[in-house]
This record gives C-alpha cells, sequence and structure tokens, in this order.
C-alpha cells in the first residue's frame, strides 16, 4: 500500500512550529508494516492545497491529511477536500449536536463558528474525535482513500490509533494480528544493540518477526513487530525472541512497552512503601520534574533539592563543611544523599552533582557526574564521565541518576559500565 502524508498549515510550512504530527504518525504506521512513500507540506492557500489533495489522489492509495479541521477562516481542509472531490459541503446534525453538547458540559457557549466544523463533504465517512471538536473523515479523491486529522497532537494521537490505523490495515490486506513489543534500554549505543541482537528475529524463521531501533538520547527503544495469523499466533512467535532480547540485553533494559523508568522506580518504591528525596545539581530539576507529577507519586516523593554549585547544594540540605572549590567527587555525593534524606525524612535519597568541563559547547566537551543512594542502612556511589555536549551531559545525568536508582531497587550494579561514558582512571 502507498501511503501519502500531507501536513497542512502556513505555521508548518515556515518552520513556526516543529513538525512532530509528521513524525509520530510515520513512526506508528512504521511499527505496523505500513510505511509512507510521500511526505507533503502546503500552506493554508485554497490552490496549493487543492493541487497537493489531486496529485496525493493520482499516486497514492492512502492519505492522511493533518490540519485545517478548526474553525477559523484559514482551516480549509473540509472545503478543499469538498471540491477535489466533486461534492458539496453538508452540515453533519450527529457532530453538530456533540460540538454543542462538549460545550455544555464545560459549561459554555458554542461560538458560531464553530458550527464550521460540522461542516463535511457530502460523501465522507465520519471518524470520532473523543477528545475535541475537530471532525475527522474520510473520503475517496482520485483512487485513494483520503483521512482527515486535527492538528492537535492528543486528538491526532486518538484518531490514528483507535480509527485510522485499523482502516489502513484492514486495507492493506495484510494479516490481521500485528503487534509490537518494545523494550526501553539506556546505557547502550544503537549500533552495540544492534550487534547484541543479531540474528535475534530469525528465531521466528518465517520472516514475521521484524527488529528495529529508535533512539532518542539518553534511552534506545528496540522494537520487535510481529505478525500472525490471529493473537495467539502472535504470542507463541514473540515469546522466544523477546526472552532472548531480555537475556542479551541484561540489566540495560530499564522499561517495557508503555512503561517509564521514573515509573519504573515509583512503582519499586511504592511496593516497598518507601520515599524519595532528590538532589540535583545542572540537571534543572529533571530527575524531580519527570518523577513528582506521576500518579502515586504524592505518597513517595518527600523533597526535590535543586541547586548550581556544590555550596549551595550543601547549604540547602544543612550541610555546614563545606569543601573548597574543584573537583566533585563520590563522597560528596554520599554527604549530600545522607543528609537529603536525614532532612526530608525520606526512606531513599538520590544526589546527583554536576561538574562541567571548561569551554565552548562542542562535540568533545564532557562533565563528571557524581551520584550517590543513600538509606538508613548504606549509601551506594558513583562517578562518571561523559563526553559531549552541555545537553549531552545534563540529559545524561539526570537518566544516570534515575537509571541508577532503578538497579539500586533492583538489586543490580549501579556501577556497569555504559557505551556514553569515557574511560576515567578516577571512575
Amino acid at each position: 500500500m502507498r501511503i501519502e502524508i500531507i501536513c497542512t498549515g502556513d505555521e508548518v510550512l515556515t518552520g513556526k512550529i516543529v513538525n512532530t504530527n509528521f513524525s509520530y504518525m510515520s513512526q506508528k504506521l512504521e511499527d505496523v508494516g505500513l510505511s509512507v512513500q510521500w511526505e507533503t507540506t502546503v500552506g493554508d492557500q485554497r490552490d496549493d492545497l487543492l493541487q497537493a489533495f489531486l496529485l496525493a489522489g493520482q499516486r497514492a492509495d492512502a492519505v492522511i491529511v493533518n490540519g485545517g479541521l478548526g474553525p477559523t477562516v484559514d482551516d480549509l481542509s473540509q472545503e478543499i477536500a469538498a471540491k477535489a472531490a466533486g461534492v458539496e459541503l453538508v452540515l453533519n446534525e450527529e457532530w453538530l449536536v456533540r460540538m454543542e453538547e462538549m460545550f455544555r458540559r464545560r459549561s459554555r457557549v458554542m461560538p458560531p463558528n464553530n458550527r464550521k466544523q460540522a461542516m463535511l463533504p457530502a460523501s465522507a465517512e465520519m471518524i470520532d474525535n473523543p477528545v475535541g471538536t475537530a471532525c475527522g473523515f474520510a473520503l475517496d479523491i482520485g483512487k485513494a482513500r483520503f483521512f482527515f486529522t486535527p492538528g492537535v497532537p492528543r486528538e491526532l494521537r486518538r484518531m490514528l490509533e483507535e480509527q485510522i490505523m485499523p482502516r489502513l490495515l484492514a486495507r492493506s490486506g495484510q494479516q490481521s494480528a500485528i503487534y509490537l513489543k518494545r523494550f526501553h534500554s539506556y546505557g547502550l549505543g544503537e549500533s552495540h544493540v544492534d550487534a547484541l541482537l543479531k540474528g535475534v528475529a530469525d528465531l521466528v524463521p518465517d520472516g514475521t518477526v521484524k527488529l528495529g531501533f529508535r533512539a532518542h538520547y539518553p534511552q534506545l527503544e528496540t522494537k520487535l513487530t510481529v505478525r500472525g495469523t490471529d493473537i495467539a499466533d502472535v504470542r507463541t512467535k514473540l515469546a522466544p525472541v523477546e526472552q532472548e532480547v531480555r537475556k542479551r540485553l541484561g540489566n540495560f533494559i530499564l522499561a517495557e512497552d508503555e512503561a517509564t523508568l521514573e515509573g519504573v522506580v515509583l512503582a519499586e518504591l511504592t511496593q516497598r512503601q518507601a520515599s524519595l528525596a532528590l538532589v540535583e545539581m545542572f540537571t534543572s530539576g529533571q530527575i524531580a520534574a519527570r518523577f513528582a507529577p506521576l500518579p502515586g507519586a504524592e505518597a513517595v516523593f518527600r523533597r526535590g533539592t535543586v541547586a548550581r554549585s556544590v555550596a549551595e547544594i550543601y547549604a540547602a540540605v544543612g550541610l555546614t563543611d563545606i569543601p573548597p572549590p574543584g573537583e566533585i567527587t563520590p563522597a560528596m555525593a554520599e554527604a549530600v544523599a545522607t543528609a537529603a534524606r536525614r532532612q526530608a525524612g525520606a526512606t531513599h535519597a538520590l544526589a546527583v552533582l554536576v561538574d562541567l568541563d571548561a569551554g565552548a559547547d562542542r562535540i568533545d566537551f564532557g562533565g563528571t557526574i557524581c551520584l550517590a543512594i543513600a538509606t538508613a542502612e548504606n549509601v551506594a556511589s558513583r562517578r562518571s564521565r561523559i563526553v559531549g555536549g552541555r545537553e549531552w551531559v545534563r540529559l545524561g545525568a539526570a537518566e544516570m541518576g534515575l537509571d541508577c536508582l532503578r538497579r539500586y531497587l533492583q538489586d543490580l550494579p549501579v556501577d556497569e559500565r555504559i557505551d556514553f561514558e569515557k574511560a576515567d582512571d578516577k571512575a
């Protein structure tokens, strides 16, 4: 099946907003074996939109159009879709009632211009949008089936996954059951994991298991796409492959499927009826920002301390013996974690201290990370050198801190060497 994605909007075309919707759609389709052949970005001009729709209708089998379903004058997708299909716009009474009810539930009166969102091409099939006022729809233009989606990311994602992908899979004639298994890891580069997992998909010799990767530093997502006649067939094929992936990647797997690193840490602490204090230097409080908003974190998270220097960190946790300026050490991180745990009355504390190298932000720039995890019984610490730009160091420090806490809670070594660190005789 040849698929095209058309993204609309002047703000997308001019780069005023980053087009994350396309990458999301393309990735989701690829995950289930549907490859995108063309991507077109077009502004809010009637003639340009019409030409884009007509061209896609000639060369593609299916087209997803993103954007242009709003209530304002520059939202033109319904109008141009009707013109390209040679039909009239008609009022969809069902969607109009739905919109009015949405506004009533929010104690608001629907503005008159929202009525425009219920105007659909006469031949269109309505596609539900459970979280917004933009009505999705599908219709034929040329030889292609077009699917029109809202530009708001959360609305698009629900519509794509729940409504459009099942329709595309049905039209493609692919096997009825497709499953995506995901492993999230930290500490191993993409090429390293590719080598470690060489031949793993061949454990199922019929070619229905596909191995893929998505690198988004500091994590790597390893994907297994499995096809089968039904879900039982898929599970039978998947079982030996996922078992082998877990065996080969071992301690580096931090979460699977929809789980996150911070979610795994929260679950481990919750199971122990434990609590956590965080101290962060240079990470901009990223660890706390990931952990504290999680459902259930209010019962676990005690305190987060964010500062930019060792002196500020020491003062914040009540330590008076502030060390003179110089290199950070694991002993400093241990002292900070121990003091933070006592100060917050927590069972566990994580301290992440970062000392950046001097010089310009460049590829060989780097930083030293000293972290410690303290409980009432003991303290574990680690020193690491990461090379890369400032943002690389910042993201790596936050990820390493959370991952070492996960490892500590799961009785795994916290000092296992990773691909992103530089050999250092002090480590």
